[in-house]
């Protein structure tokens, strides 16, 4: 079960959150607070799972209370104003909803939430399926078996897929490659990460991926050759 709270200005707004809560099976939705000054105090002794928040809000807004949580704590933004997407996106927010939304909407924003949390504690690592990527300002579930290479682009990668399609995020390769499991992924240059069941052959210091060809990284040549005996 997934402990949460709702904080939001508006009484309605919580009223709505409160009832989307109730035919929801997997979120408990603790307590509810239209002063955020109340909340903050209430989450220094009582840490949850996720919050409902608003961020236009007087005295202190939705962004400068999460930034004020010590706990690691999920967070879905609810909000009428689109201009703060930006900042829950880099504050990490699971989802970001615009006022008015619907319960369908609901449903969406709390599955990408349920999903995060099982991520966030399961117990074997060693059978990794999926991991979670942040593109437009949510979370994006990835199944690594749908991944073809990883390239770097500065402070951006691309990651394609074998369905002829990639996406571009904001992320360090370092970063990338530590949400990955070592036993399936390999990082042979300083700008590619490659799935190893994907590799078509290793010939002359280039590794071929479909219609891919990947250098080998000098530095990257003795662990590769561990793999793959180039």
């Amino acid at each position: 079960m997934i402990k949460a709270i709702a904080i939001d200005d508006e009484p309605m707004a919580l009223k709505v959150i409160e009832n989307f809560c109730k035919r929801v099976d997997f979120i408990q939705l603790e307590k509810t607070f239209d002063k955020p000054e109340e909340a903050l105090k209430h989450l220094q002794k009582f840490p949850v799972d996720l919050l409902f928040l608003d961020i236009d809000m007087p005295g202190i807004t939705g962004l400068e209370l999460y930034k004020a949580i010590e706990q690691n704590t999920m967070v879905i933004f609810i909000t009428a104003h689109s201009k703060y997407a930006l900042d829950g996106f880099n504050l990490s927010a699971v989802d970001f909803v615009l006022k008015p939304f619907t319960y369908d909407r609901f449903e969406t924003a709390v599955n990408k939430a349920k999903e995060y949390y099982n991520f966030q504690n399961r117990k074997d690592n060693t059978n990794l399926k999926y991991i979670y990527v942040r593109v437009d300002y949510s979370l994006m579930k990835i199944a690594l078996d749908d991944i073809l290479y990883i390239e770097s682009l500065g402070d951006y990668i691309n990651i394609y897929f074998k369905a002829q399609k990639r996406i571009t995020i904001r992320i360090t390769m370092k970063a990338m490659a530590d949400k990955l499991p070592t036993k399936d992924f390999m990082r042979v240059h300083r700008s590619f990460i490659v799935p190893m069941k994907e590799i078509v052959n290793v010939r002359n210091k280039v590794i071929y991926i479909a219609e891919k060809e990947i250098p080998i990284g000098r530095s990257y040549e003795k662990e590769v050759a561990k793999h793959f005996k180039t």
